[in-house]
């Protein structure tokens, strides 16, 4: 596991870049299989690969997304209440990975 210092988080690309990719990825095969594949890697690729993890401070992470989610969502598959709930999902268990990776588990 790796030591995580909330300083270096300001340039969390430099200082935690490998963390980062496994937490995204960790969701993405934790949800594989459980939501519609289309909408999921839909997701993955057009909205959280422009998204940013935060640290809000003890221990809490949040991914901030793009500003134009919607009318990313609209290109998407899947009608929106099926796309807000695997969207929502998918950022919870990003957000329970970096807590995971970064020792903040309880």
């Amino acid at each position: 596991m790796t030591e995580f210092d909330p300083e270096k988080f300001e340039e969390k690309y430099v200082h935690y870049f490998e963390e980062l990719e496994t937490a995204y990825s960790n969701a993405y095969q934790s949800l594989h299989g459980q939501c519609d594949s289309e909408i999921l890697r839909g997701i993955d690729r057009q909205i959280l690969s422009e998204s940013e993890p935060m640290y809000e401070g003890d221990g809490d992470f949040r991914v901030v997304l793009p500003e134009d989610t919607a009318e990313r969502a609209a290109a998407l598959p899947g009608d929106e209440e099926t796309f807000n709930a695997v969207l929502e999902r998918f950022t919870d268990t990003i957000e329970q990975e970096l807590r995971r990776i970064f020792e903040f588990e309880d």
